[in-house]
C-alpha cells in the first residue's frame, strides 16, 4: 500500500500560481502512476493530470493544458501540481491518487489509493 498526503492548497488571486505537493509513503512508490483529481460542489470529478512511474509519459485535462505541469521526484516520494494562470473556475477540492502501474502510460481510471485532498480557492 502507499499512503499519500496533500500539501499546498490556499487561497489565490486569478492569475496568481500554487504549487501542490503530494507526498507518498510505501516502499513500491516507484511502480505507481500518479494522477491528480478535483471536484467542486455541484461538478463531476475530474482527471486534472496524470504521470507514469517514470515520468516519461504525463497527461493535462484540457481545461488545465498550457497553464498546469505535473511532475514527480521518485527520490522524494512526492509528486507535484503547478498551477499557474490560475481561474475562478480552478476553484476546487484536489486529490493526489496513486496506482500500482509499472507501464509507460498514464492510466485514466483505477487509481487506488487516494490522500485527504486539498483545497484551492481561486478569487477574481
Amino acid at each position: 500500500q502507499v499512503q499519500l498526503v496533500e500539501s499546498g492548497g490556499g487561497l489565490v488571486q486569478a492569475g496568481g500560481s500554487l504549487r501542490l505537493s503530494c507526498a507518498a509513503s510505501g516502499r513500491t512508490f516507484s511502480n505507481y502512476a500518479m494522477g491528480w483529481f478535483r471536484q467542486a460542489p455541484g461538478k463531476e470529478r475530474e482527471f486534472v493530470a496524470g504521470i507514469n512511474w517514470s515520468g516519461s509519459s504525463i497527461y493535462y485535462a484540457d481545461s488545465v493544458k498550457g497553464r498546469f505541469t505535473i511532475s514527480r521526484d521518485n527520490a522524494r516520494n512526492t509528486v507535484y501540481l503547478q498551477m499557474n494562470s490560475l481561474k475562478p473556475e480552478d476553484t476546487a477540492v484536489y486529490n493526489c491518487a496513486a496506482r500500482q502501474y509499472y507501464g509507460n502510460i498514464v492510466p485514466h481510471n483505477g487509481y487506488d489509493y487516494w490522500g485527504q485532498g486539498t483545497r484551492v480557492t481561486v478569487s477574481s
